[in-house]
């Protein structure tokens, strides 16, 4: 019934209509863009009747769907290192998700004769476009949030609503581009946050286009999933390989502790030392607290 009825959701009249749009408001300013009822009325926040739609809902400061975030020591999601959840208008959690991946997204140098280069562990523009795509395109007539979840190896960020119907994963990879929230991804297109022509996944392809690893892209029923491999993941277990067992003893406990170490080589003290010095020069892990209440918390 929902998908025949001619409805959308953006349309819709709104539940809660004490609405205020300060942050949107802000966003058209930057951009000299008007901001009045009228314009309210051409971008679908409010209807005909001068009644706020669930588009306005969206991008108020009042919006209740949310983004949440974890992250998780090493592969698995067994240990938690941090998590946070991001609320108020689509606008605001797009720059609070934003800004805290970029917070964790750490950076490896290389060098080229006497050239040094910085190369992060997701691209920008991928991760950019992969957070704009599950914002603007998810499915807000289901309740949940969307979810981000970042792992040693991959960035993960899983969005309610499947593709709309009719359209296939491997359309959408080729440029594709069907909008569940035509209203919200016009907004988006003319304060110039996305493109018109479906180029999202296409981009972040394009981005990984010269490394060995590849994003990965999953659409089931009521969900689609994006996945970003980190681009050093690999390398940092092919030039450690000897802290694989400490990496993995990571993945099961948030802070280890020399013996651990000790237990978990097999190993005297004095080898479990030497091993955690060269993990902290290599800036793989750092030291908390001193002498027997010292613990290592990993960086990787």
């Amino acid at each position: 019934m929902k998908a025949t009825d001619g409805d959308s959701f953006e349309t819709n009249r709104s539940l809660v209509q004490e609405l205020t749009f300060h942050r949107l408001d802000e966003e058209l300013k930057i951009r000299e863009l008007e901001f009045t009822e009228i314009q309210m009325k051409n971008l679908g926040i409010l209807s005909s009747d001068g009644i706020y739609t669930n588009m306005g809902l969206l991008v108020s400061d009042q919006c209740k769907h949310s983004i949440k975030f974890a992250i998780f020591q090493g592969t698995e999601k067994l240990v938690f290192r941090d998590r946070k959840e991001f609320t108020g208008s689509l606008f605001t959690q797009l720059t609070d998700a934003y800004r805290t991946i970029d917070f964790y997204n750490g950076t490896m140098a290389s060098f080229h004769d006497l050239l040094r280069t910085d190369e992060r562990d997701y691209p920008e523009d991928a991760v950019r476009e992969a957070l704009l795509n599950a914002i603007v395109h998810r499915d807000y007539s289901f309740s949940g949030s969307t979810f981000i979840n970042l792992y040693s190896d991959r960035l993960e960020i899983l969005s309610l609503g499947s593709l709309v119907s009719g359209l296939s994963l491997e359309a959408a990879m080729l440029g594709v581009s069907q909008s569940r929230n035509e209203k919200l991804a016009a907004l988006f297109c003319r304060i110039k946050l996305i493109e018109a022509y479906g180029t999202g996944i296409s981009k972040i392809i394009s981005c990984y286009k010269k490394f060995p690893v590849q994003p990965e892209f999953e659409n089931v029923e009521g969900a689609f999933r994006v996945v970003l491999p980190n681009i050093h993941a690999r390398v940092l277990i092919n030039d450690n390989k000897k802290y694989l067992p400490i990496i993995k003893l990571f993945e099961r406990q948030k802070e280890i502790t020399r013996s651990d170490v000790e237990e978990t080589l097999g190993s005297g003290t004095t080898h479990a030392i030497n091993i955690l010095k060269e993990m902290l020069d290599k800036d793989l892990i750092c030291k908390v607290g001193n002498g027997k209440l010292t613990k290592y918390v990993a960086k990787f």
